[in-house]
């Protein structure tokens, strides 16, 4: 088990400044059966009115306005978190089980692809074909990952927020949330559910206890088998104890970490820094 603090703070400059904002912060990690949050707490300066919800998804939202007029806004989310991942076994499920009229509308949220993460013709006709010679959908998911990573590479700056997936794959290169929309947009056009995850990752795996490092908020991608099971594309590794778990949804739309509106002239410059620490 690890326990991990993790720092993130972010915000945005405004060129011209802002009358007033309101946003959305999803910073904070989740309680699973393979993590549990034993603390964390959300400061906004300037001062602000916070309202804090769990929402569709299960993702913990801080919900806040500033309604003063600033030059710059700032959030820190601090969290300690404790993370025990155990490997675990789907139960195999079968096309049949999949294809099942009841299955589908229960599913139907992660089986629906487009926006974000439409894989494009090319990687669907990839899927196609290894679904087609596949005995069960778990047989699957190797290939496809196998496909994003050999295509895509990992280059920064190549994308943004608003990328759809196809344009990575067009350019042959992205990021850790252009690989996870291919790999969840690939897997559900051959009918697998799948979801997009966001949290944060300890880039080092032998990390000094006390000292803080640069973190990084990531996503990867979990798929149905009776059980959802994740993997990290990006990194080629099924997520371990340096992962941690903050949203899921259908794509980066529904887990962004901060969001929101604001009103007044000029630019908006977001910053953003992750600081992550082994407690224990």
């Amino acid at each position: 088990m690890n326990r991990l603090q993790i720092v993130h703070t972010t915000g945005y400059r405004y060129s011209e400044g802002a009358a007033t904002s309101f946003n959305e912060v999803r910073m904070t990690p989740r309680t699973t059966r393979e993590q549990f949050a034993r603390f964390w707490r959300v400061e906004v300066s300037p001062q602000a009115w916070t309202h804090t919800y769990t929402d569709y998804w299960g993702t913990q939202v801080t919900a806040f306005e500033v309604d003063e007029r600033h030059e710059r806004l700032k959030v820190v989310a601090t969290s300690t978190v404790e993370v025990d991942r155990q490997a675990h076994e789907g139960k195999r499920v079968t096309w049949e089980d999949l294809r099942a009229p009841q299955f589908t509308e229960d599913m139907v949220e992660s089986l629906v692809f487009g926006g974000h993460t439409d894989p494009g013709p090319e990687l669907t006709s990839i899927a196609k074909r290894v679904a087609k010679e596949a005995e069960t959908p778990a047989e699957v998911v190797a290939p496809v990952i196998a496909a994003v990573r050999e295509h895509v590479r990992y280059v920064k700056g190549v994308t943004r927020v608003q990328t759809r997936a196809f344009e990575a794959w067009e350019a042959g290169a992205g990021v850790c949330q252009d690989m996870v929309h291919l790999t969840v947009g690939a897997l559900r056009s051959v009918g697998i559910p799948a979801q997009y995850v966001s949290g944060y990752v300890m880039p080092s795996r032998d990390p000094v206890v006390g000292e803080a490092v640069v973190g990084e908020s990531h996503s990867w991608v979990q798929w149905w088998d009776g059980a959802w099971l994740a993997y990290d594309p990006a990194n080629d590794v099924v997520p371990g104890n340096y992962h941690v778990e903050v949203g899921v949804g259908r794509d980066y739309s529904d887990v962004p970490p901060l969001k929101g509106v604001y009103a007044g002239g000029g630019e908006s410059d977001m910053y953003v820094q992750v600081e992550m620490t082994q407690l224990a």
